[in-house]
Formats: C-alpha cells, structure tokens, sequence
C-alpha cells in the first residue's frame, strides 16, 4: 500500500519514554500527585531531566482551567510552552496528536503528552445546549449501545455470549496489567451473572469510570541521536489522522463508519493494511463496541467479528492482539488518559517489554479512541 502524504512521513517522530499512574477508583488523591506520578515515570523510561522538554500537552476532560500548568509547576517553572485539550474521552489521544504534530513540524523536538484526570462532575456540553431531549436517555451512551446491542442481535444473530466473550478476554488481559483498574481475570458465567445495567448488556460488559494518569514523550530524529535514546527502544508513530462523525451512506451505525474512515485513514497514511496489524487499542466502553470496531478497522472480515473472538485470533497470541492492556473494560477509563494509555501499551509491546501479556513478535500497531460528539483520533505505531 502506497503512504500517503503527511507531516509524519516527511520527518520522524519517535515516542521514547512512557509512564502511567494505575488506574483506579474515585480517591482523594490530588490529581496533581496522580499526574506528576506518571510523567515522572515517563521521564526515568526515558533517561531524561525535565528542562529537555520544550512543551507539554495535557488532556483532561473534568480537571477545569489551567489543570496542566498548575500541575507541571511543581516540576520547575522553565518556561516551556504548556497547552491543555479536552475531547470527551478522546482527549488524551488529541493530546498525543498535537504532541506529534509539533514535533513533525519542527516546532519543538522533545514534547511531552499526557492525560490526567478525576471524576469530576460528568457534565457534558450536550446536556447545555438548550434544546428538549427527544427522551430523558436520548443522550447517554449506555442506552445507546444497548439498543445498538440489541440491533445487531436481532439483525446479525449476535448473542449475549459473543458479547461477553469480549470481557472475559479483556479482564484476562487486564489481569496481567499492573496498572489496570480490574485485576481480576472472569469467567464466562460472571460476566453474564453480573448486575444488568441497560438492555442485555451487564456490569462487566461496561467499562468503569475512574481516575489516573498516563504520559509519554515525543522526540524528533535528532533528539533521539543527541539525547542517546537506544533506537530499539524507541517506537515510531507512522501517522495521525483526527476526524467527526458525517451522515454515513448505507444504513450502519454512523459511528461503526467514522471507526471504519478514521481507521483507513491513518493506515492509508502509515501505507500499511489492516491484516497487517499484531496490535490494536480501540474503544471498548461496551463489549458491543469491539465486535463492529474490530470489523470496521478490517482486522478481521465483516461478520466476522464475534468468531474472531471465539478462535483466539484477538488474544494475546492471537492474528492480532486486541486491546491487550485490558481495554476500556479492564485497564478502565478515566477519560483524559485513556488515549495516552494505549500509546503507552503500544509502546511496552512493541519493545518486548510487556512482561506477562507480551504479544510475540509485535511490530505494527493502531491506537483508535473515539470521543462523545463524535470524534475519531487513530495512531498508527512501528517498531524502530
């Protein structure tokens, strides 16, 4: 596949260092502490002091003003240029981008991107915007991907086990993670022996919210030479591709679409196809989620999605390893560092260095995050 035209092709961008608060549960940790936490841990991985970084991009969807500044100053003041992104659950993957984007640019050569976040309040934007819901649930996304669950089990046979196979193999996943929110592998029965919480969908087939903190650093081609970063550990990011949701032509969901364009996109721009990918991070708030997503990158052939589960071909080991760090569902969610996260998964497998749950031999990889409005911001990763 030819690669197509962009910034990142025409000057290298290396991800180097990576850092991760766990994610957990609702504390009364600052969100400072959680952050620092992690970009200090970024800077270690690295080998690198925190004056080298010349800017910073936060992501964080319930912090309020000014989070990213606040938290950085306890670093050391150097003056460095500090830019703070919210985009619902894509926050920290738009982070990552703009991270990417200065670097590919020439802007500056060492960039820190990251994502912090507490629970906050939950208030959404569409909650504001003055017009009467069609329904008192016309805006929560639970409702929505039930009723989408319940289409594609009556139009596709879809089961109630297809989609719960997609925990059972994300919480086993997270397990292996030190830095998930549920460690704890399930079997098939809890899965399905959980709470019901909308349409056939249980607990365990929804991702929690929580809080935490993730962190990476970008560099340039000569930033990785003068700061002496060993090239095998570095993972270069192949493309960056940022986009919302348009009124889809045939009658699929026009969010499975939006996953189906962004996803081609980004590997139209890294010239690679999608069978060729060993690791996918995707958008797993809701079991249901997986089974189109993983369809709708062309991981696997429409239809196909459910079965793919059910052969082993998502596992650790598997054709390609999906959402190997837990996912949504397992690692958790806390919105402003999801999208960091999976860099940082990305990264760990790609180096070999996810002792545990290391997908052998992996070399190419897609981070996908969607966000509420909708938006699609997709990565697409290499080994060095």
């Amino acid at each position: 596949m030819t690669r197509a035209s962009s910034l990142l092709g025409e000057r290298a961008v290396y991800v180097v260092g990576i850092g991760l608060h766990p994610y957990g549960f609702p504390s009364e940790t600052p969100y400072v502490q959680l952050g620092l936490h992690a970009v200090r841990e970024a800077l270690a991985d690295a080998g690198m002091h925190w004056p080298q970084v010349r800017s910073a991009v936060v992501g964080t969807a319930a912090l309020g003003m000014a989070a990213g500044r606040v938290m950085l100053r306890h670093l050391g003041s150097t003056g460095l240029e500090v830019l703070q992104v919210e985009n619902a659950s894509a926050s920290g993957s738009t982070a990552f981008r703009i991270a990417c984007l200065q670097v590919a640019s020439g802007e500056h050569d060492v960039v820190l991107a990251m994502g912090v976040d507490k629970f906050g309040d939950g208030r959404r934007a569409v909650l504001k915007d003055g017009l009467t819901p069609l329904s008192p649930t016309a805006n929560v996304p639970l409702v929505k991907f039930a009723l989408l669950a319940r289409r594609c089990m009556r139009d596709y046979g879809l089961t109630i086990e297809d989609m719960a196979r997609v925990a059972v193999k994300n919480h086993g996943n997270a397990a292996r993670n030190p830095y998930a929110q549920f460690r704890k592998p399930r079997t098939m029965a809890q899965v399905l022996a959980s709470a019901l919480v909308a349409g056939d969908l249980t607990a365990m087939q929804c991702c929690p919210r929580g809080e935490g903190a993730a962190a990476v650093i970008v560099v340039s081609e000569d930033a990785l030479r003068r700061l002496g970063v060993p090239r095998e550990r570095a993972v270069r990011v192949l493309s960056s591709v940022a986009s919302s949701e348009a009124l889809p032509a045939n009658d699929a969901p026009a969010l499975v679409e939006l996953v189906r364009t962004s996803s081609a996109a980004a590997l139209a721009q890294a010239g690679i196809g999608a069978k060729e990918l060993d690791i996918v991070e995707l958008h797993d708030a809701f079991t249901i989620e997986e089974l189109l997503y993983t369809e709708a990158v062309g991981v696997c052939d429409a239809g196909e999605g459910a079965l793919y589960v059910a052969r082993g071909d998502a596992d650790i080991g598997g054709r390609c390893a999906i959402n190997p760090s837990g996912g949504l569902i397992g690692m958790g969610h806390p919105l402003g560092p999801t999208g960091i996260g999976q860099v940082a998964e990305i990264a760990r497998q790609l180096r070999g260095e996810a002792d545990g749950r290391q997908h052998p031999g992996a070399r190419l990889a897609l981070a996908h995050m969607i966000g509420l409005g909708s938006v699609a911001v997709a990565h697409v990763l290499a080994r060095a």
